[in-house]
């Protein structure tokens, strides 16, 4: 066997928006299916996974792939985009990664997980640390298709497991662009104390539901002192990112809240209108990173926005 360390990062792109990662990394030092090679550079948001310590290793036969992999560490998982019955036997050699829906919450695994994938029948291009806790940067969640009015929550779930914390009971919560509700549901069944601002209504079943009280007002033109206290903010209010960033400036300022998860949406303008992906804004999600204690990731249940997320140390 032959194993040479790539220099660089590999980053597994978001189906759907391989022009957003493109135009983050500028040219790539190699392609491979949704894979980009990059010798780095500036903040990159828009992938689905990072391969942080990428290698190449050259192999003989199935078993000598496999047992090079489990010699590093236990849990790997496929990204395959050719050799797909060769790369399928050496799954079948490694320890079996579930990938069924988790239910929520669900706590992330220790261990680190790996990926890899082949180039060829006898070249394989692995990393065992990734930026994603999730096999392949992927997860699911076993849904309510019942009780939620929207399924906008899954991407709260999904923040605030990789945050590693939730709202305690009796937590106090500010969820701005609330309706119908989704996000004030999810925090309501946590046992948070929910304050739900927007100025379209709750669905009644949610504005109902204990803990929850509902204020239909612009969320964006309440001060923090207007709110008091918080033990978190979300936000999934359909915005500039330039006005939520400037909001946000406000409430880091006034020390009273720690604890944030916001959705920055690259399209959407302050009364509903959209721009083009071309005219994306690339440049506040970077100011949004540069805070301290913060990270900004793109969910596997976010569209064409991100996910800024803050917690107190």
């Amino acid at each position: 066997m032959n194993r040479i360390t790539l220099q660089g990062r590999v980053y597994q792109t978001v189906p759907g928006f391989e022009d957003h990662l493109k135009k983050e990394l500028g040219t790539p030092k190699a392609c491979w299916g949704s894979l980009f090679l990059t010798s780095g550079g500036g903040p990159v948001f828009w992938h689905q996974n990072c391969w942080l310590e990428p290698f190449r290793l050259e192999f003989d036969s199935i078993g000598e792939a496999a047992s090079a992999l489990r010699e590093i560490q236990r849990n790997w998982a496929a990204c395959l985009f050719t050799q797909f019955r060769r790369g399928r036997l050496i799954a079948s050699k490694l320890p079996t990664i579930s990938v069924r829906p988790r239910p929520f919450p669900w706590p992330i695994p220790e261990a680190p997980m790996g990926a890899w994938t082949l180039l060829d029948p006898h070249t394989m291009i692995a990393s065992a640390r990734c930026s994603s806790p999730f096999p392949g940067g992927f997860i699911e969640f076993e849904e309510d298709k019942l009780a939620p009015p929207s399924r906008a929550y899954l991407k709260l779930w999904e923040a605030l497991v990789r945050l590693c914390r939730l709202p305690g009971p009796g937590e106090r919560c500010l969820d701005a662009g609330a309706s119908p509700g989704g996000w004030t549901w999810a925090l309501a069944r946590l046992g948070a104390r929910v304050i739900s601002v927007d100025r379209a209504p709750l669905e009644e079943r949610i504005a109902a539901m204990s803990g929850v009280e509902y204020i239909r007002h612009d969320a964006f033109t309440l001060k923090p002192e207007d709110i008091g206290p918080l033990d978190w903010l979300f936000c999934d209010v359909v915005c500039y990112p330039p006005r939520l960033y400037k909001w946000i400036e406000k409430w880091l300022a006034s020390g009273l809240c720690r604890n944030f998860v916001c959705t920055i949406k690259m399209q959407g303008g302050v009364d509903g209108g959209s721009a083009d992906r071309e005219t994306a804004d690339f440049e506040t999600p970077k100011r949004f990173a540069a805070i301290p204690d913060s990270t900004v990731v793109h969910l596997c249940y976010n569209k064409h926005e991100l996910t800024w997320m803050k917690a107190s140390p």
